[in-house]
């Protein structure tokens, strides 16, 4: 078999970008036998690695060029944006099988539920926090029920009937696609919807031989993103859980803000010995704090998959984040006995929650081998290449 990923955007092609999504795909191909390359458009890069095909953009949008390369199928991550929708139509044209890899919540449209894709537009935009969010908010709102509704939707819909699969990364994504596609094509395209998560390396896992799990708790993320990854709950959660709480130890990942470390310069002395933060780390030793740390703290307020949760969860972690729709897919990972969601959106209600984990794990309510075994087996690179392939073959012959 010959499968292709495709990223119609010209990022680097080093091997960071083998570390995830589209390329790190084409290395879950490779894994179980299945010939694969990452194409990207743009010139050549000194960094780019042997398994990466650059190509003209133009070359993306026809139909010829993806036929001369006699492929079983592509995925392309493409974000189900609409300025892609011809290199889509170009794949399909070519006679070549097309997984659409759709990066999103699924809330993308008024159609796929109002109520929910009104308080993710919110959400997203910063709410009310501020007469500039408030009016940002509204804005956005306005514009997904008229121009939207208009022009929008009816190109989506274009990209999306190009797809022999619509990929979803978790269940409540694609049931929002499901109610989407419905509207778009019927029952035939929303058929096509499939769950099919974001690869995951499978040099992260906990299995024998491994550390035994320590009383961490371990955040990673952009924190300087003060709407998505909300750093101020952050700081406000771990410092009261710090003095509730005089053993628990905290890692914090990512590049960090003065506010943070102002806010660490603060701690009592006992609190901010036990507080870590190590800005940007490579791979390895996230991996490393990873299957150390007992849970992963998410305080964002949206996420479409949220990579670190799902990396965590193959290191035998356990995840804490807010119970929202616009992050469906932590409910998701918390669902076979590894996490919990916390019962309100606010500081009480996320400290609340990492208390109720870390007694769990305290109490043996919570073993790393066995939710390591459990997701691994999900969202190992691998193991998604062998579930894009089955469902393909599922749709070619049906029962």
């Amino acid at each position: 078999m010959r499968w292709f990923t495709c990223t119609p955007f010209a990022f680097g092609g080093g091997p960071d970008f083998f570390a995830r999504d589209s390329g790190l795909l084409c290395r879950g191909f490779r894994m179980i036998g299945v010939e694969s390359m990452a194409v990207m458009p743009g010139e050549r890069k000194p960094e780019d690695v042997a398994d990466l095909i650059r190509t003209d953009y133009a070359n993306l949008e026809s139909a010829e060029w993806w036929r001369a390369h006699k492929l079983d199928g592509v995925v392309l991550y493409a974000w189900g944006a609409l300025r892609y929708r011809r290199v889509a139509k170009a794949i399909r044209d070519s006679g070549t099988r097309l997984v659409l890899n759709q990066d999103s919540s699924g809330l993308v449209s008024p159609l796929s539920g109002i109520w929910p894709w009104l308080r993710e537009q919110a959400v997203l935009n910063g709410g009310m926090a501020s007469p500039h969010t408030t009016i940002r908010s509204a804005v956005a709102i306005a514009k997904g029920l008229t121009l939207g509704l208009l022009r929008t939707e009816p190109l989506r819909a274009v990209h999306l009937r190009q797809g022999d699969i619509i990929a979803a990364l978790h269940p409540d994504a694609a049931e929002n696609y499901r109610r989407l596609c419905r509207i778009y094509g019927g029952k035939d395209l929303a058929a096509r919807v499939a769950v099919i998560p974001h690869a995951i390396s499978p040099s992260l896992s906990y299995g024998e031989g491994s550390l035994a799990k320590q009383n961490r708790i371990i955040a990673i993320g952009r924190w300087d993103d003060v709407i998505q990854k909300r750093p101020a709950l952050l700081t406000e959660v771990i410092g009261r859980l710090l003095s509730r709480d005089s053993h628990v130890a905290v890692d914090i990942v990512g590049n960090l803000t003065e506010r943070i470390r102002a806010w660490h310069h603060g701690l009592p002395p006992d609190a901010a010995r036990r507080v870590h933060l190590h800005g940007k780390l490579p791979h390895e030793e996230i991996r490393r704090l990873l299957l150390a740390a007992r849970v992963l703290y998410c305080p964002s307020a949206y996420e479409s998959f949220h990579i670190a949760s799902a990396e965590a969860l193959c290191c035998g972690c356990s995840v804490v984040a807010a119970d929202m729709p616009t992050l469906a897919s932590v409910r998701w990972f918390v669902s076979r006995d590894s996490g919990t969601l916390a019962a309100t959106d606010d500081a009480n209600g996320h400290l609340e929650a990492l208390v109720r984990e870390l007694s769990l794990w305290e109490t043996g309510g919570r073993d790393p081998m066995t939710i390591s075994g459990i997701w691994t087996e999900i969202l190992h690179a691998d193991k998604v290449a062998e579930r894009i392939v089955k469902v393909i073959a599922e749709r070619q012959n049906p029962r």
